[in-house]
């Protein structure tokens, strides 16, 4: 057989397809469930990957293989998938994840056995991971739709596996609500691409934004900036995030903030570079605004956080942020005719897009073994964990040290990338719309410094010290497999670190295809080995250079101690401990602790609200009992979405009065609604 791109893309949605009606099928034999549902999607991912991998590596964006699913039952409702460079790139990053991922849920999922059914989750995996295929490989907006909506209800059920929990429960109904008005604003965005088109499929739709009025193109944009916003979980679209990801279980959690997350992502930047065509400067803006906000905001919430789970949801809004600012920036170089900058900008996009995928799959995978050891999300419950999880902690210090954007690693290279793109914009304009690139870049070096800041606590409350309860001290390391899923996606991480040339190069027939500029030879420089920003004035670095320097540096602290502290007497004694008997947990830095002069600092955003409780036995100067309780608050919560759940209640209340239960009241509306419609369009 040739293992052409089509043929393994057609494997892979079987194989999702096979492994959800497995799960079906081995209800009652959980043992069997798990090992065939994960089984059949890891191979199924694996075949998604070889063919994205074949696709891009060949170049073959004038000749993407496309093929129907099944005959269309009426005209436009065609079931037809393709590859493109952009949807080519998005499938190797949900199949690079959905690898991973399902070799770690062979381990994970024994959790779950006497407790939950395991068949119905391998079954919804499986229909997620194909529904989210669908999504970036559909090649007409009919399909799409009804991935979307889909992926959408498969991961609602996710959300709400452990429905016995309210918070899960809530988290579903939230993430069902906020999914249904995406989807809306995604189907009147493509209804108006289509009365422009008067076709479904995407090869009609490509440059559509030429043919329609300005006004009627800019609503479009709108439409689907909130649609696939709400799906990113851009400020203040994100209120579902930090909600449905630490309640849902750990390997979904990083499927959604790895994959689903970025078909909001897909979607944006199938219609902002490919349907509506040369984009007006306040586009650009927009978007570079919002990611800003996102970034910055998403950063400083994760840092009040001491829910493991749900600090690493705010960093996805931060890196969707991140991510949005290149895509904005892009978008501003398109429209002052700078297609090399645009490119860039794109290239640093769409890198950090990966490279999130990468490393917040690889925390949350994390996260869940440690909460699979620990049975709680509460950073202040654990500690000690190195010593119990050392190679859990080694894989999630890799990720740690990924999302800081340190180099030599992933992280590090993408938001280097997204800094040059930046600080090259400043000239492209004499307007005071310039001034936007270094602010944004210096808003991204906070956001940087703060993530840094916020992984130093996460890790070191999680993984140091002594443990601070009794489930902490009883954990133990991970099975193979979610060992083996971690191993996968760290090595990754120092893949797309030290060969950050050679994967751009990948990137030339989608930036060829969005932007008409090719940035792999530009980019490259002594024989692959030194990533430049295109300018001879703008920096230059070479992640595998310094990793080679510092491994040549190793040696010399050990020659030394050798040389100068051989004959040095080594004395061990007891540890500081402030005058006290013996160092105990209740001495550890807290991860309330380790962020309160961050909440001091930005205390006009985060409110905090402090209560202390003091119970007293003779004197008042002696308190029996102590009680302390800080909480921030969430300002888009408190100040947006509460008073519209009012208002919307209290509405729906008065609207209720219309549901008569007369048939004959309701055709009197139906009547009313096509005199109204048909006066509209008369005029």
């Amino acid at each position: 057989m040739n293992f052409t791109p089509a043929v393994l893309l057609a494997v892979s949605l079987c194989g999702y397809a096979i492994g959800a009606g497995g799960g079906l099928l081995f209800l009652r034999r959980e043992r069997l469930a798990n090992l065939f549902c994960f089984g059949a999607s890891a191979l199924s991912a694996l075949s998604g990957l070889a063919a994205a991998m074949l696709f891009l590596v060949g170049g073959a964006g004038a000749t993407a293989p496309q093929f129907e699913l099944f005959p269309a039952p009426l005209p436009y409702l065609h079931f037809s998938v393709w590859l493109d460079p952009l949807s080519a790139f998005f499938l190797l990053l949900v199949s690079l994840l959905g690898v991973a991922i399902a070799i770690y849920s062979l381990g994970y999922a024994r959790g779950y056995f006497g407790r939950k059914n395991v068949g119905v989750l391998g079954a919804l995996f499986n229909a997620l991971a194909l529904a989210t295929t669908l999504v970036v490989t559909a090649d007409n907006v009919w399909l799409f739709l009804v991935a979307w909506e889909i992926m959408a209800l498969a991961a609602y059920c996710l959300v709400s596996f452990e429905h016995e929990k309210a918070e899960a429960r809530q988290a579903g109904v939230l993430y069902f609500i906020m999914a249904h008005i995406d989807a809306v604003c995604v189907i009147l965005g493509f209804l108006m691409l289509f009365q422009a088109a008067g076709d479904y499929g995407f090869a009609s739709l490509h440059d559509i934004g030429a043919k329609m009025p300005p006004g009627r193109r800019d609503a479009a944009f709108l439409l689907f900036l909130v649609g696939f916003g709400i799906k990113a979980g851009v400020v203040p679209l994100h209120i579902w995030l930090p909600a449905a990801h630490p309640v849902a279980p750990s390997n979904v959690s990083a499927f959604m903030s790895g994959v689903l997350i970025k078909t909001g992502i897909y979607g944006f930047a199938r219609v902002a570079f490919d349907f509506l065509g040369a984009p007006p400067l306040w586009w650009g803006v927009t978007v570079l605004t919002v990611g800003t906000i996102s970034a910055v905001l998403g950063v400083l919430y994760a840092l009040m956080e001491h829910d493991l789970k749900r600090l690493l949801a705010y960093h996805s809004i931060e890196n969707i942020g991140i991510i949005l600012m290149g895509l904005g920036a892009a978008l501003i170089f398109l429209h002052t005719g700078n297609p090399l900058l645009a490119t860039l900008a794109l290239v640093a996009g769409l890198y950090h897009t990966i490279n999130h995928a990468v490393f917040k799959g690889l925390l949350f995978l994390g996260a869940g073994a440690v909460l699979h050891a620990t049975h709680t999300r509460n950073m202040e419950e654990m500690g000690g964990l190195i010593r119990r999880m050392p190679q859990t902690a080694l894989f999630f210090l890799i990720g740690a040290v990924a999302i800081s954007a340190l180099p030599p690693l992933n992280g590090f290279v993408s938001e280097w990338l997204t800094y040059q793109a930046l600080l090259q914009g400043f000239g492209t304009t004499n307007s005071l719309m310039r001034l936007i690139f270094p602010l944004s870049g210096a808003m991204l070096a906070l956001t940087s410094a703060l993530a840094a800041a916020c992984f130093v606590k996460a890790f070191g409350i999680t993984f140091l010290a002594q443990p601070r309860s009794e489930h902490a001290a009883q954990a133990h390391e991970a099975a193979p497999t979610m060992l083996l899923g971690m191993g996968l996606l760290a090595g990754a991480c120092v893949a797309l670190g030290l060969f950050s040339v050679q994967f751009v190069r990948l990137l030339d027939p989608l930036t060829q295809q969005l932007t008409g500029q090719q940035l792999s030879a530009q980019l490259s420089a002594a024989h692959g080995l030194v990533l430049t920003s295109l300018t001879e004035r703008s920096g230059t670095v070479s992640t595998l250079g310094l990793s080679l320097t510092g491994l040549c540096l190793v040696p010399i602290p050990f020659a030394l101690a050798w040389v100068f502290a051989r004959r040095t007497k080594v004395r061990v004694g007891p540890t500081w401990d402030c005058g006290q008997r013996s160092l105990t947990p209740r001495m550890e830095y807290t991860a309330t602790g380790f962020s309160k002069p961050i909440r001091m600092v930005f205390k006009a955003l985060f409110r905090p609200h402090r209560e202390v409780q003091r119970e007293y036995d003779f004197s008042p100067y002696f308190a029996k009992t102590l009680r302390f309780d800080s909480h921030v608050e969430e300002v888009f919560e408190q100040q947006i979405y509460r008073p519209a759940r009012v208002m919307i209640l209290r509405a729906a209340r008065r609207v209720r009065a219309l549901q008569a239960g007369s048939i004959h009241v309701y055709l009197l509306y139906i009547f009313g609604t096509l005199v109204l419609l048909l006066l509209l369009f008369a005029i």
